[in-house]
């Protein structure tokens, strides 16, 4: 579930070199888009702060709805919460997931009403990072903001809730590695938890890039891996998580269970453009799968890294980043330094970009 900043957040020039911008396809709509060839992403938990999207609120009515429907949603106020609240308060799982999905869609919707932005004619692909994944089906409208909201809130409740129950401690540590390691990484943690004591548990939870890792599970196994993946060199540093619950292994079973009831009574719709499954890292070919495919996702490993590289196979380029914080950006500009990766978090990226691609229309015009 989680994506962890390493590396100190730079500055991206807006300069293209020729070789990028032989790379681009480039076909421009009203709004200086580029239509096709390009993904959407979507963050997941840990990107929440106080205030996000409150700016989006103040300037644009289309956000302020956003917020409102998903207030509605939920019977409470997330609204105040977001903009508020306390950190604290934020970041308990059930109020974060909501939070950071809501953002994300003001900060889509704002795009689509003010700027002309069409998902279905700019897009290749979608894709969100744990419960991004929600987010990518209400951007590809295969599933309701308001029955997502409600959904990523239960999903957040039976976390919270299942780890109440372990009676144990439990942990999340984000691993420092290189990409040849990832393959090896994988086999010596199934090793290691083939040798530990009955009641512990360790397991891989996130692939985010070729250089970092998370893995999950009771505390005393979380720390036993993170020293022995170090002595074997296959990690070159373990950063413990501060999260509420050990996401994305087995011991979130009983979360899943009570998500696998909550998705009968869903109805799900195809997605207008390929949404890529976080557990499987190809697009979802039916919309009978995505339920199946949602549940799996709370006790399975988020196959990021294979996700943007199943992108990047198919000529993927250009990334559109929706929603709070800029994790999900960094990591694809120290992966793929080369690619155009435009974050929109605030109004001042909005204005920011926008400007940007309206002088780029312009010159192609010209050209």
């Amino acid at each position: 579930m989680f994506t962890f900043a390493l590396f100190r957040t730079h500055s991206r020039s807006l300069n293209f070199s020729s070789f990028q911008v032989s790379q681009i396809r480039t076909a421009m709509s009203r709004s200086g888009f580029e239509k096709s060839q390009c993904a959407i992403l979507f963050p997941g938990q840990g990107a929440q702060y106080v205030g996000m999207g409150k700016d989006l609120y103040s300037n644009y009515p289309l956000a302020r709805q956003v917020f409102e429907e998903a207030d509605d949603a939920l019977g409470s106020s997330l609204t105040k919460l977001v903009f508020e609240g306390h950190q604290k308060d934020l970041t308990q799982t059930q109020n974060a997931q909501p939070a950071i999905l809501t953002t994300s869609i003001a900060t889509l919707r704002v795009l689509e009403s003010e700027y002309g932005f069409d998902v279905s004619s700019a897009c290749t692909y979608a894709l969100g990072h744990s419960l991004g994944e929600y987010t990518a089906l209400v951007a590809t409208q295969s599933l309701s903001l308001r029955d997502a909201v409600k959904l990523v809130r239960l999903r957040g409740e039976a976390m919270a809730d299942t780890v109440s129950q372990l009676g144990v401690r439990t942990a999340m540590a984000a691993l420092i590695v290189r990409e040849e390691n990832l393959d090896k990484l994988e086999t010596s943690i199934d090793e290691i938890c083939s040798t530990l004591p009955e009641g512990e548990s360790v397991e891989l939870a996130n692939i985010n890039s070729s250089f970092q890792a998370v893995i999950s599970g009771t505390g005393q196994a979380v720390d036993y891996a993170s020293r022995v993946l170090q002595s074997q060199h296959l990690a070159a540093r373990a950063l413990d998580l501060p999260v509420s619950a050990p996401f994305h292994c087995r011991l979130m079973q009983r979360a899943a269970n009570i998500m696998k009831k909550a998705m009968s009574d869903i109805k799900f719709k195809k997605p207008i453009v390929d949404v890529i499954s976080n557990v499987t890292a190809n697009p979802i070919q039916s919309a009978s799968e995505i339920p199946s495919l949602l549940v799996q996702q709370v006790t399975a490993t988020v196959q990021w890294h294979k996700s943007v590289r199943y992108c990047k196979e198919n000529e993927i380029n250009n990334f559109i980043l929706f929603g709070p914080a800029r994790v999900l950006a960094n990591l694809l500009k120290k992966d793929y330094p080369l690619d155009y990766v435009r974050p929109f978090t605030t109004v001042e990226d909005i204005q920011s970009h926008i400007d940007y691609l309206k002088i780029k229309q312009t010159n192609n015009t010209n050209c």
